[in-house]
């Protein structure tokens, strides 16, 4: 591997450190964004059943803040239900951006990633070729082993290059799907929450 660098030259130093920030952000997100974790199905099952049987308490509340980032959004409406719909919209929409913002993090590093480390590649690519180019100028065609390391710097930096955009890329567009998805599940639990607690709704156990 350390040969690998070495014939890459200069650049591939970047590049490695991208690689690495990369898995990293991948590995975090894909733990963060586990649709388990950003609304678990059985706290959503025992809010609604608290909402029906009309056992709702501050205590209680308090918990389903903390439990997840869909409970964050419902309890911030619970907690200003009783200053009307609006309010308890507005409230819910408030606490919906925090939480979108805190699912899309480190998303736009992922991206970023994706975008430069093709062109230090494509920079390695230029710099092995100046190289070449400048001992054909200073020493003809017959250095082979120097005409070679050039090149080989080039390809390598471009290979590196290429293979982690690539994958970082991959992730970046699953990772703003997932979180497309699961916005549209948040909102659909603040609509039927909103509904239910103003009488628009009726609520089963399960919530349906």
């Amino acid at each position: 591997m350390f040969e690998l660098l070495k014939a890459g030259g200069i650049l591939m130093v970047p590049i490695v450190l991208c690689s690495i920030l990369a898995l990293a952000i991948i590995l975090e997100r894909f733990w963060t964004l586990r649709p388990t974790r950003v609304a678990p199905p059985d706290v959503m099952a025992e809010l609604w059943r608290w909402i029906k049987s009309k056992d709702l308490n501050s205590r209680k509340l308090k918990a389903l803040q903390v439990s997840s980032p869909t409970g964050r959004v419902l309890a911030s409406g619970l907690m200003n239900a009783k200053h009307g719909r609006e309010v308890m919209k507005e409230s819910i929409e408030q606490e919906a951006s925090q939480v979108i913002h805190d699912l899309e993090r480190f998303l736009n590093p992922l991206g970023t990633i994706a975008t430069i480390t093709p062109l230090l590649g494509l920079l390695g690519t230029v710099v092995g070729m100046i190289k070449v180019f400048t001992e054909i100028q200073s020493t003809g065609l017959g250095n082979a082993q120097a005409l070679s390391g050039g090149i080989s710097e080039a390809l390598f930096t471009t290979a590196a290059g290429l293979s982690v955009a690539i994958p970082a890329l991959i992730a970046h567009r699953y990772f703003i799907r997932r979180v497309d998805a699961l916005v549209v599940g948040m909102e659909q639990e603040a609509i039927r929450l909103v509904e239910v607690v103003h009488g628009d709704r009726e609520i089963d156990v399960e919530g349906a």
